[in-house]
């Protein structure tokens, strides 16, 4: 998981190279979550990276009765991630990222039990993988990682670290 998390410290470290009129100029939400899924698509050949993608095979991505976690949808069940590294027909999902600006003060319950929810392994559509992006307009300004349904706190700190080594997160 390591090898993954390193290679989206890659593409979140060519986003902020790259899209720095967008972070300056405080575009929207899911302009940033393209613009990031167009890096993480250059680290990982052999996957599908996709936004907002509601799918697993042919079904719709949903979540079981009685869940926590709120979705976006009219019936309140279909769940839509901002980012997924995938393979659509297998289905085989590995990397779940959930983005938000440093400047969203909404509470960031709903996209932390989102993450809960794709990363459960008792779930048929887990994902190995969940991460949790703050996007400040210079840095990163929070994360977390998610494997087996909660955060992996040993991840969570590799994963802080690799950003603050390459100069992406605050201390």
């Amino acid at each position: 998981m390591q090898t993954e998390l390193h290679k989206l410290v890659g593409a979140i470290r060519e986003f902020y190279a790259r899209e720095v009129h967008l972070l300056e100029k405080d575009c929207g939400e899911r302009t940033l979550t393209h613009r990031l899924a167009v890096q993480v698509e250059k680290h990982f050949p052999g996957w599908e990276v996709d936004c907002d993608y509601n799918r697993l095979g042919e079904r719709t991505l949903r979540l079981p009765r009685g869940s926590i976690v709120s979705t976006d949808d009219e019936i309140g069940k279909s769940v839509f991630p901002d980012i997924v590294v995938h393979q659509r027909e297998i289905p085989n999902n590995l990397l779940a990222i959930e983005v938000r600006k440093a400047t969203n003060h909404q509470p960031p319950e709903h996209d932390q039990h989102k993450l809960r929810g794709l990363t459960d392994p008792h779930l048929w559509f887990a994902y190995r993988i969940g991460v949790f992006l703050t996007l400040g307009k210079k840095h990163v300004t929070a994360t977390e990682v998610y494997v087996g349904g909660a955060i992996d706190v040993g991840l969570s700190g590799f994963f802080a670290q690799q950003l603050k080594d390459v100069g992406l997160e605050a201390s």
